[in-house]
């Protein structure tokens, strides 16, 4: 009888089974911060079910290896959104720093500003692989497809360029997003209610696709229902006011607000202004401290969480671990979206008390 060799036991089996990224397995292992004590409990047991043994060769080889490179391009405004994704970025890369990969930061003002200019810094620098917001995709599509066709793998995070060749997107699916806002607002309105969207730009996959989601599920589960608008405002606060205030004025039996975007402090102002606060049922995305008071007051009905924190690191991870070890990259990679309420608010302020606060975003860095 033939005698079968046993298959070495590594940590890409152990986060295969897992579920988690080889990262993640390194710290559980070696009793390393950054993993709750949930998660390192079942990566041991299925480390010690495989009987797992670490190969200290392999890791003195993975040390020495020649380093890489990834570029980092997402913007520092909306400080509420980005604060948190720049924060998963850094954690995660924290580990990779350790294994031999460099990060080169290239930060854009906000979403599409300079953006292309700031890849193509990128690209000649020699990078293995680049994460990007792409808030143009028009504008840095050609940088994309030339980076890919260079062997430099592209990572988009928060919102996808489609139509280009990029490797991988790590988000929650916009329409999904926009799908849960448009039943959620069909729940607290009545019957032939009128609803408006605001939106930043529709240039960017992600805020048209949720808009997308949003009047197709509204419309669908609000009989008689109508969106009467989808307003751009472009990320800025004042415009956000002031199309809101003037929408207000225009439409006085307005019902429903989406604000798809993380900018909603200003949409709340001229509810405010208007003195239609709770009377207009206002849903918004994500969660910041200054959204707190307006959830408890019922200002805000519900917001549709994106785990930008969680998106950073997946985004870092994913790449990373294709580079270095060659693991697959997945077209797409949707996070589950939460639903914040009034009820379970406490849940999600526990979970975004250590990564709200403000980040201090390098103007242009390796690291």
């Amino acid at each position: 009888m033939q005698r079968r060799t046993r298959r070495r036991i590594g940590i890409t089996q152990i986060a295969e089974l897992a579920n988690v990224s080889i990262g993640t397995v390194d710290r559980a292992l070696h009793a390393r911060p950054g993993i709750n004590e949930t998660t390192r409990k079942r990566i041991l047991q299925i480390a010690n079910q495989m009987g797992y043994t670490p190969n200290l060769a392999a890791r003195a080889l993975s040390t020495a290896r020649a380093k890489m490179r990834i570029g980092v391009c997402i913007p520092r405004e909306l400080h509420f959104f980005y604060d948190e994704l720049w924060e998963g970025i850094y954690t995660e890369a924290e580990y990779y720093r350790d294994l031999g990969i460099e990060f080169l930061y290239r930060p854009v003002p906000e979403l599409g500003k300079g953006e292309a200019k700031e890849v193509a810094r990128i690209l000649d620098s020699g990078v293995q692989g680049m994460i990007l917001v792409p808030g143009r995709p028009q504008e840095t599509g050609a940088l994309i497809d030339k980076a890919e066709g260079d062997n430099v793998r592209v990572v988009c995070v928060s919102t996808d360029a489609p139509e280009t060749k990029r490797s991988s997107i790590v988000c929650v699916d916009p329409r999904l997003h926009g799908m849960i806002a448009g039943e959620l607002m069909a729940k607290f309105v009545r019957p032939a209610a009128q609803a408006a969207i605001i939106t930043g730009m529709l240039v960017t996959e992600n805020h048209a696709h949720k808009a997308e989601g949003f009047e197709k599920s509204f419309l669908a589960k609000c009989p008689g229902g109508q969106v009467v608008g989808i307003l751009e405002a472009h990320e800025d606060e004042d415009e956000s006011f002031q199309r809101t205030y003037e929408l207000l004025g225009n439409f006085p039996d307005l019902d429903g607000i989406y604000v798809n975007t993380v900018n909603c402090l200003p949409v709340c102002r001229a509810l405010a202004a208007r003195k239609v606060s709770g009377k207009v049922k206002l849903i918004a995305t994500d969660l910041f401290r200054e959204m707190v008071p307006l959830l408890e007051e019922n200002v805000i009905c519900a917001s549709i969480h994106q785990r930008p924190y969680r998106q950073g690191r997946v985004a870092v991870a994913t790449l990373a671990e294709h580079l270095a070890a060659g693991r697959p990259l997945r077209t797409t990679n949707y996070l589950n979206p939460g639903i914040v309420l009034h009820s379970n608010l406490h849940l999600f302020q526990d979970f975004s008390r250590a990564h709200n606060s403000r980040v201090l975003h390098p103007v242009s860095a390796d690291c």
